[in-house]
């Protein structure tokens, strides 16, 4: 088994979380079951849409709630509870004596506990009863991680732990990035809530066959049906010729690819720069039928990014992807970057 300081490296080699800064931080039951929460939709409107918590969910956000007490260099950016997890953006207001990583693992910790009094509480054969979880004279963050014998997560005394999966954690330190992570976090339950009305249009679809390859897709595979299609592909001699001052080609393709979309055309793409990205907001934001292909293939709770997800809820959405999903994918490699546009262009190619 690795040893503590293993499991909790969560940081890149040669860095400390212990400074200012805003993480992201996602603690989830590995089971998927709804203790948390049930998801309410009032006249079938996702716009509507809400958690109802349960005694376990209350409970464990009362206890992250308190959190900043015991660790008073953090402040609770934005958090929602789901009915399988909890999310919460937490702000290092100032350096800390300890490292980031403490104080998740305390809040790891507590949600444990919590979950085994939960489970203690339903079994028939438990005396105990109890719910809130607290543990009268012990600071949560003082625990270091050691808990009555308790390992990584791994309880002895209960037959089914809860919180067995340790927290997932992301930095934000991107231009833009705690915005996004907060409209994130803000709109779970709409997003939920448009999966359960739209099943069809978010379930990963297999053997997608285009071209001699097979794909895997979510959203509309009826955009494969489209009369005209055509690639997105900034090429790199455009951008440099703007970056010396000529920006003629590069303005003209971008205005065409968006004057094609509103004469019908499906415009295809992987939409890797930040050129193309900026024709693929267009398109979004004038309601234009796209096909993307994506880098990565589709996770078991899979939903497409805030900027697509409201388009493949309304079907004028389709990705795509060959690969199978890699967890651990961090970033896109230039030769996956060529494969892409090569299958864009075959796409159009194959439907035109």
């Amino acid at each position: 088994m690795a040893n503590e300081h293993d499991i909790w490296q969560w940081q890149e080699p040669g860095t400390a979380w212990k400074g200012v800064g805003i993480y992201h931080v996602t603690l989830t039951i590995p089971s998927r079951e709804p203790q948390l929460g049930e998801l309410i939709i009032p006249e079938n409107d996702p716009q509507k849409a809400y958690i109802q918590r349960t005694k376990l969910g209350n409970a464990l956000v009362e206890k992250l709630l308190k959190h900043p007490t015991y660790y008073p260099e953090i402040k609770i950016v934005q958090y929602c509870l789901m009915p399988d997890h909890l999310h919460v953006i937490l702000y290092v207001t100032r350096p800390m004596e300890k490292t980031f990583n403490i104080v998740v693992r305390s809040l790891w910790q507590a949600a444990k506990k919590l979950g085994r009094a939960y489970t203690l509480s339903i079994n028939p054969e438990s005396d105990s009863g109890l719910i809130d979880g607290e543990t009268d004279g012990e600071i949560d963050g003082e625990t270091d991680g050691e808990t009555n014998g308790e390992i990584d997560g791994e309880t002895n005394d209960v037959p089914f732990p809860i919180f067995t999966e340790r927290p997932f954690v992301r930095p934000l330190s991107r231009k833009g990035q705690l915005q996004t992570m907060i409209r994130y976090v803000q709109m779970n339950p709409q997003r939920l809530a448009t999966k359960r009305i739209y099943p069809e249009l978010f379930r990963v679809q297999e053997g997608i066959e285009i071209a001699g390859r097979t794909y895997r897709g979510v959203g509309n595979v009826a955009l494969l049906q489209a009369e005209r299609y055509a690639p997105v592909h900034v090429r790199r001699t455009m951008i440099d010729e703007a970056m010396h001052g000529d920006n003629t080609r590069l303005r003209d393709y971008m205005n065409g690819c968006v004057l094609a979309a509103r004469q019908g055309t499906v415009m295809v793409s992987p939409f890797i720069s930040d050129k193309e990205k900026e024709v693929m907001v267009v398109l979004l934001a004038e309601e234009h039928p796209i096909i993307y292909i994506a880098d990565n293939g589709f996770g078991d709770y899979y939903k497409p990014s805030d900027g697509l997800f409201d388009s493949v809820a309304a079907g004028r959405v389709l990705i795509l992807s060959p690969w199978e999903y890699d967890p651990s994918k961090r970033h896109v490699l230039r030769a996956e970057c060529v494969a892409m546009n090569q299958m864009a262009e075959e796409i159009c190619t194959c439907n035109n």
